[in-house]
Formats: C-alpha cells, structure tokens, sequence
C-alpha cells in the first residue's frame, strides 16, 4: 500500500480556491463598508480559514468509509432538517438556520449537499451497470425528493434545486437513456404549470420580476434592475474598489451575499470579470480531472458531483445578476458572505482531495 502524501493534494485547485476567496473578501469589505454588515469581511476570513481546517479533516478520511455510513448520513440530515423546524430561526420569511450561540447561525440544508453527493455515488455504484434504466431513475429520484421537499417547504427553492442538478450529473453519467430522457422532459413540461401552486407569493413575484422587471421597478423588478445597472456600468476595468456608485449608494440589494457578483463586476469590470470567470472555469475542471483520475466508480461520481455542484451554483448566480435567470437565493462558491456556504464547499474540496488521495493506493 503507498502512504499517502501532502504532495498528492491537488494544489493548484486549492490555490485557485484561495484566490478567488481573497477576492471574496476584499469584495465584502467594498460592499459591506459604512454600513451595520462593515464587520462581515474578518468574519469571512474566519469562514474561510475554518472551512481550510475541515477540509484538511475530511481528505484525511477515506470516501470508502464515508460512504459505508450513507444511510446514516442520509436519516441525520433529514432529522436535522426536520429539526430546523422546530428550533430553526426565522428571518425574511425562510426558517432555514439553527442558532448556534455567539452569534452563528448553521443552514443546514447546505451541508444536506454533500450528503446527496455521496448518496447518489453509493446508489450508482451499487448498480453495476452501464445504463440507467427509467426504475433505478425513480428510486435515486425518491430518495432526493425527500430533503429537497424540506428544503423546498423552509422555502428555499434555490438549495432544493442544488440536489436536483447533482441528481442529473450523476443520472447522466450512469448512462440514462435519452428516451427516458425525453420522457422526463415531457412529464416536466407537463405538470410545470401546477408548479405554481405549491410557490410562495415571494417566489411568484421573483418569476414575475424575472420575466417583466419593468412592470413593477420599484417592487418585483427592482433587485434585477439595480443589478443590471450595476453590472453593466462597471464598464471595461470597472469604477475601482469602493468606488461602485450602485453598490456604495445601497441601490443594489445584498451586495455581499447574493449579488456580490454585481457589486464586483461594477468595481472591477469586464476584465476582472473575465478573471474571476476564468478562475472558477479552472476550478470545475480541476475537478473533473480529479474524476478522471479517481480510481474507482465511486471516486468518479464524487468528483463530478462536486464539479456539478459548483457549477451549478456559478451559473445560476451569474446568471441571476445578469437577468438571464430568475432571482434565488443561490450563493457564488467561495465568494458570497457566509459561514455554512464557505464550509460546505470546503468540504466538497475535501471530498475530492480525498479521491486524489487515494488514486494510487490498492
């Protein structure tokens, strides 16, 4: 057996991930100064250097094990998702943290992620089998449903959405049938339209703002709008760091949590976007490298989960301060002020450094 080695962690992935959360922070501290959040940027620092240590403690642990204890895993975090219910605090309309005392506050339907990677690797493992037929779709289907309904209910559409995007990484590369495919497809068009009774009001005027931000520019459309401003006056090299007219004036909603990419892009521009773009494009493909090199199916889907997750999370939230997808409540990996969105993909990372670990090991 080799033993394994610092030198076999994936470096360039974690130096690109620590660049793009310096970025993170120098953009919290632009967005959040002279205002009742000024203190949001050392805190993130802290997030930052504490997902570091959890990652450097699940790349210690073997993926084989860890996935032994899936069922396990799978009952807690619906357990703890139950029990966000009833202990969980509320705020703007969501019931989605657990106090934790001293001020921190735990989501933990962003942990519940790293949960479904590893269940949906373990299911798709177990199978054995070049093609996913449309029963074995419906089970691993089921079984996701379960915490995304929770989620869903807190509400929070965005982060039950997640589950579903690393459902369909993994369904893909199992090989799912494009006839079934196409069935799928089907019955979605289907019964999207029934869709709307189970949204909140708040969530049928973010469609609503979506589709039509000038109807209601001081209401619906207004995030949208301000966003849109933001990112499009930021020009070619941007207004310079605590320089952004939308973001230091308070027009743009959130500047350091979900819009932090419209308060950047207005600071630093087309050039600094193309970079930080750039950056996380080298981040997914670290990834996927890491799931070619994994030495086993099981390391395989872990990696491309991860990879699906993150990219899920970037284009959905780019995509929403650009206007070309409805608003949710989506954080940019790394980048976005908060302490369980920073751990939870630390610990990501440290799922697939523990792959990488292991790729010589027998």
């Amino acid at each position: 057996m080799r033993h394994l080695s610092l030198r076999d962690i994936d470096w360039p992935l974690l130096l690109i991930t620590m660049v793009i959360s310096a970025v993170g922070v120098l953009q919290i501290y632009s967005a959040t100064m002279d205002t009742d959040y000024h203190g949001a940027w050392w805190k993130q620092i802290v997030y930052v250097l504490g997902g570091l240590f959890l990652m450097w403690l699940i790349l210690a642990v073997d993926y084989h094990a860890l996935m032994h204890y899936v069922p396990m895993l799978f009952v807690g975090s619906v357990v703890a998702l139950l029990g966000t219910y009833v202990i969980g605090e509320s705020a703007f309309g969501s019931r989605r943290w657990i106090p934790l005392g001293g001020g921190l506050h735990l989501q933990v339907s962003e942990f519940v992620k790293l949960v479904i990677i590893l269940m949906t690797a373990r299911y798709l493992t177990e199978l054995k089998t070049e093609e996913l037929d449309i029963r074995d779709m419906a089970i691993l289907s089921l079984l996701v449903a379960v915490p995304a309904f929770l989620v869903f209910k807190q509400p929070d559409l965005g982060t039950a959405l997640t589950y579903v995007a690393v459902l369909v990484v993994g369904a893909f590369i199992a090989g799912l049938r494009w006839k079934y495919v196409a069935v799928i497809a089907v019955v979605a068009v289907l019964v999207l339209p029934l869709g709307e009774h189970f949204l909140k009001d708040y969530q049928k005027a973010r469609l609503v703002g979506f589709l039509d931000p000038d109807r209601d520019p001081q209401g619906t459309g207004y995030q949208l709008i301000q966003s849109e401003i933001a990112v499009g006056s930021g020009g070619m090299f941007g207004k310079g760091v605590t320089k952004g007219t939308q973001t230091q004036l308070r027009f743009l909603p959130v500047p350091h949590k979900d819009f932090i990419f419209s308060a950047f892009a207005e600071e630093h521009g087309f050039v600094g976007v193309v970079v930080l773009l750039s950056l996380y494009f080298v981040m997914v493909m670290r990834i996927v490298q890491n799931a070619q090199t994994a030495p086993d199916r099981a390391g395989m889907y872990i990696c491309m989960g991860v990879a699906g997750l993150m990219l899920f999370h970037i284009l959905v939230n780019v995509g929403m301060v650009a206007g070309r997808m409805p608003v949710t409540g989506i954080p940019l990996p790394f980048m976005s002020a908060g302490g369980s969105s920073v751990w939870s993909s630390f610990l990501a990372l440290g799922l697939v450094n523990s792959v990488r670990l292991r790729r010589f090991v027998n």
